[in-house]
């Protein structure tokens, strides 16, 4: 897997460079130039009113983790899939690291075990691609009728529906498939350090145990997912404001459909890390359909990237810095454990009393 996504990575960094050097350097820069320092400032903001949205739409679905623990943990697990030299799945067990600490439901510090934190994280991810299904569907409809869109609509449907299957027999494995569930748990433990992965697969019961509590609430289940659409649609209003800050005309509509076809391109590519080079490639050729010069188009991908790298780094940062003075505490209350338990069997005349 490791040797796969490096191949994959070199691959996206060809392809970037590729369709760089095709362009022409100086052109693109001279488009991402339009948009200025003050644009620029006004993307950042946006995606990070949608990161908030992220994070409430998964404390919508799991409320007892707390709406700043879920905010949070949403925000090191996109960074870490966005900055970091990871695929989707490095990005997840930072994040499940981060959902493992944090501030509780109700304001207090309270750290949650690595079965619960796993358990939570599938739910975010699942009623997330429930509301991407259904942002793909609107896109479809405002891609018919584009000339050159043809090209997109069947590759996308197909897309599509192995997604719905495959999130179908997710949903179903978590639901009722335990031995599936336990496998799950043994190949992420691969990924993740051998205490956490001991833990993981020694609290499977508690693990299934709790998917089953979070699956048992559909109505917030599909709260989650609908909240989840929302943020696509808002993802779509950051792509239209950022196409219309570099000069080029773009309604709404070809927003979505141009916004909705990418991200399904760019599920696809989970195991490219950032999908680098397919997020480029996808809003140049979208971008021609659309009437939008391919200058234009690579500014935006480009503009997407600085935009999620001045959001992703303070919050990889921050987290570091929170988790070595959370490691610090732990060793501390280690430390401090082992010498009582010292002194109470040095001294058991004073344990007795």
């Amino acid at each position: 897997m490791k040797t796969l996504t490096f191949i994959l990575s070199l691959l996206g960094l060809a392809l970037l460079t590729a369709i760089t050097a095709w362009l022409g350097v100086g052109h693109v820069l001279s488009a991402m130039q339009r948009i200025g320092v003050s644009g620029f400032a006004a993307l950042v903001l946006a995606q990070l009113v949608i990161d908030g949205g992220l994070g409430v739409a998964w404390f919508a679905s799991c409320p007892e983790l707390g709406l700043i623990r879920t905010i949070a943990a949403r925000a090191v697990r996109d960074a870490a899939g966005n900055c970091l030299p990871f695929s989707q799945l490095g990005g997840m067990a930072i994040g499940i690291r981060a959902t493992c600490g944090g501030v509780g439901r109700y304001g207090k510090r309270v750290s949650i075990h690595w079965p619960e934190a796993v358990s939570t994280n599938i739910v975010d991810i699942t009623t997330e691609v429930l509301g991407q299904i259904a942002f793909i569907l609107v896109a479809l409809l405002c891609l018919l009728g584009h000339q050159g869109a043809g090209r997109f609509i069947w590759p996308v449907i197909g897309g599509m529906g192995f997604l719905a299957i495959g999130i179908t027999g997710f949903i179903w494995t978590q639901q009722r498939g335990g031995a599936a569930v336990s496998r799950f748990a043994n190949f992420f433990g691969k990924h993740i350090a051998e205490s956490w992965r001991d833990s993981l697969i020694d609290n499977m019961d508690l693990f299934q145990a709790r998917l089953d509590a979070l699956w048992a609430r559909p109505g917030r289940i599909a709260l989650g997912a609908g909240l989840h659409f929302l943020c696509w649609i808002g993802s779509a209003g950051i792509t239209w404001l950022a196409f219309t800050l570099l000069g080029a005309h773009l309604s709404f509509p070809s927003a979505i459909a141009i916004e909705g076809v990418v991200c399904g391109i760019m599920s696809a590519s989970f195991l490219v890390p950032a999908s680098l080079g397919v997020q480029e490639a996808a809003y140049v050729t979208l971008g021609i359909i659309f009437g939008i010069d391919a200058k234009i188009s690579l500014g935006l991908s480009l503009l997407r990237r600085g935009r999620d790298i001045a959001i992703g780094i303070p919050v990889i940062a921050a987290w570091q810095i929170l988790e070595m003075r959370r490691l610090r505490r732990e060793q501390t209350t280690l430390y401090t454990a082992k010498e009582s338990a010292a002194y109470s069997k040095n001294n058991p005349s004073k344990r007795a009393s």
